[in-house]
């Protein structure tokens, strides 16, 4: 693998070498064929003016009146051709920025959307279909989930969980079917109040090279230090970051280099607490860490979902054994959905994806069934 990236490496760098070496050459004769051309015009012109003026058809001060005007304008005409250089170069990369600006976006707002008011009922999908390109991801999904409800989503990897709660965020539209916040479709609202009402805890944490208060207050920069201080204290951040030589004002580095992963975890946290949005979404907010750093990060998140209408992903089903409800996925539809002990009584899928993590935990026969199965 070494070898390998090696040759990778040589190849883009001989690539790269051949290009700016062609641009090189460009400058490099760019210059003197310029004066070359310059000076075989300004031969051309004295013999032709010259012999004029032995004709007598031209007049020796007008002869010199004319090459000096000339010779005047020759420095600005070679300084126009470096520009032109230049402009050339920036014309390339122009081409593609704009091929970027100019990128229509999916998801639009309608021209009448309203604000979307604060939710106080609950959260309505109705028979939502959605798809990538042409095969559905999602068939025929239908939930109702109430206010202050924490809804687990759990099924194998492909079997649609992120792309659920992607649509509620409108990232995407659904194909079929609505999603009701409050009774209001939200793509009849604007992007902003949706999104202003949402929280986003995801495993791949979004830090910036900048400082930890900064990071924190990342979306809500109006709010006090106080505050900071208070959403870093819930989020169980407050004791790492007292710790660091500046302190809040300590920069982390780009992505948040300077931090472990349940460091980066926790400003995350914080951040959704600040944010004090009443959805919240946590998306695998706990698989890439360790069981130390799983432990403090998983008591800043039971903190975040305190009084909050709360959707989590997860794979470890260890830590959504105490949601409300669990839906189960497969091939983007719901199988299963009930509590924990439910589910496991029902001997299901959720069983299923249970018995793959925990073979030897030595669990024994569960109550009466009472969940409920959609196929």
């Amino acid at each position: 693998m070494e070898e390998y990236e090696k040759r990778r490496f040589a190849e883009e760098n001989e690539r790269y070498f051949k290009i700016f070496l062609k641009r090189v050459k460009i400058r490099a004769l760019s210059h003197p064929l310029m004066e070359l051309l310059g000076g075989i015009g300004i031969a051309v012109i004295i013999w032709v003016g010259g012999y004029s003026v032995v004709r007598g058809d031209v007049t020796p001060g007008t002869f010199f009146s004319f090459m000096t005007a000339l010779l005047m304008l020759y420095a600005p005409v070679r300084n126009l051709n470096k520009v032109n250089l230049e402009v050339q170069e920036g014309l390339a990369a122009a081409a593609r920025i704009f091929e970027l600006l100019d990128t229509v976006a999916e998801v639009r707002e309608e021209k009448d959307a309203f604000s979307l008011p604060p939710i106080s009922k609950g959260i309505e999908l109705q028979e939502i279909t959605f798809k990538y390109d042409s095969a559905p991801v999602l068939k025929s999904i239908s939930l109702h989930v109430r206010t202050g409800e924490i809804i687990a989503i759990v099924g194998m990897s492909g079997a649609g969980k992120t792309s659920l709660v992607n649509l509620l965020l409108r990232f995407y539209d659904v194909a079929e079917g609505r999603i009701l916040i409050d009774g209001f479709d939200i793509r009849k609202v604007t992007l902003k109040s949706l999104r202003e009402q949402i929280g986003l805890v995801t495993q791949q944490t979004l830090l910036f090279n900048d400082t930890v208060k900064n990071n924190i207050a990342y979306g809500s920069l109006l709010r006090s230090n106080q505050e900071i201080i208070e959403a870093a204290k819930a989020a169980n951040a407050h004791g790492f970051i007292q710790r660091f030589p500046q302190g809040y004002d300590t920069v982390i580095g780009e992505g948040g280099a300077r931090l472990s992963g349940g460091e980066r975890q926790r400003i995350s946290i914080a951040r959704a607490l600040l944010k004090n949005a009443p959805i919240l979404i946590l998306d695998e907010a706990t698989s890439s860490l360790d069981s130390d750093s799983e432990t403090e990060v998983q008591t800043a998140l039971e903190t975040l979902m305190r009084g909050r209408t709360v959707f989590v992903i997860a794979h470890r089903l260890s830590t959504v054994r105490n949601a409300h409800r669990i839906i189960v996925l497969s091939d983007g539809e719901i199988v299963e959905q009930g509590t924990h002990e439910e589910l496991m009584a029902f001997n299901g899928e959720y069983r299923r994806l249970y018995d793959l993590q925990f073979r030897d935990d030595g669990m024994g026969v569960w109550k009466t069934p009472k969940a409920k199965k959609i196929y």
